[in-house]
């Protein structure tokens, strides 16, 4: 039940589908889509920073009637600033230096590192109700006609996404673009991945999705190895399996990131 953004702008849907979305505008990340009244939005955008890594600029989120506005060590709610732990008519917001957390009373859990990944659990009350970058969390996946060149590819679903601002400036990605194939990394990522740290991940997760993402990520960086581009989508692994009960062993050291 968790939807999750990271590292060289990933996706992973409710359904577990796993693609790449670059866009910089501001979309929807998943939002209640009922037709009547909509319980929830979270709205994110993204931008490069000074390394040229896509981080998350801001978390725009639309609880009942409760407007939550988050950027790195910023918490704002209906146009004030709080401090955390801050709590409002069934919304909880606590931070510390690295997470901010949101749990909603209605079914919902957020988590952001601040940087570059976001996480959201949703109760299954909200099965087939949902859409934006997430998906439909109907519990099917659609990676075969999502990804290969059927019906549309990830950059137009993710096109469809973008929230209309008048006066936004931000072009959408070219939805002609296909990934590389970055087969020359696979190697080098499945070791990462299978390392006696993630021994008690191995059957909680798709390992395969993930060991596709680091090898997008080590093809993005071109050879540069930054913490960015090798530690974004391991880290990202060692969160999921956390929240699937596992126990990833120590896989940080002094000089890995």
């Amino acid at each position: 039940y968790v939807c999750s953004t990271w590292g060289n702008n990933h996706f992973k849907t409710f359904d577990g589908d796993i693609y790449q979305f670059p866009g910089v505008c501001e979309y929807n990340f998943v939002s209640d889509c009922r037709e009547a009244y909509k319980e929830f939005s979270v709205h994110i955008q993204r931008a490069l920073n000074s390394n040229g890594h896509p981080e998350i600029q801001y978390i725009l989120m639309k609880i009942k009637d409760i407007m939550v506005y988050l950027k790195p060590n910023l918490v704002v709610v209906d146009g004030r600033i709080v401090k955390t732990p801050y709590y409002t008519s069934g919304v909880l917001i606590e931070s510390d230096e690295i997470y901010t957390k949101i749990y909603a009373k209605l079914g919902m859990v957020l988590m952001w590192n601040q940087q570059d990944a976001l996480m959201v659990e949703l109760d299954n009350k909200f099965n087939n109700h949902t859409c934006g970058l997430c998906g439909d969390y109907n519990g099917i996946q659609i990676y075969n006609e999502f990804i290969k060149g059927g019906a549309y590819n990830s950059i137009t679903y993710g096109n469809m996404q973008k929230i209309s601002k008048p006066n936004a400036k931000c072009e959408d990605p070219d939805e002609t673009q296909a990934l590389p194939s970055c087969n020359e990394h696979r190697d080098e990522c499945q070791k990462l991945l299978t390392s006696p740290a993630f021994a008690d991940c191995r059957l909680r997760l798709n390992l395969e999705m993930y060991i596709q993402a680091c090898m997008q990520d080590k093809c993005a960086c071109n050879g540069k190895d930054d913490s960015f581009c090798l530690c974004s989508t391991i880290s990202e692994y060692s969160r999921q399996c956390s929240h699937a009960g596992g126990r990833p062993g120590e896989w940080r050291t002094q000089n890995f990131c």
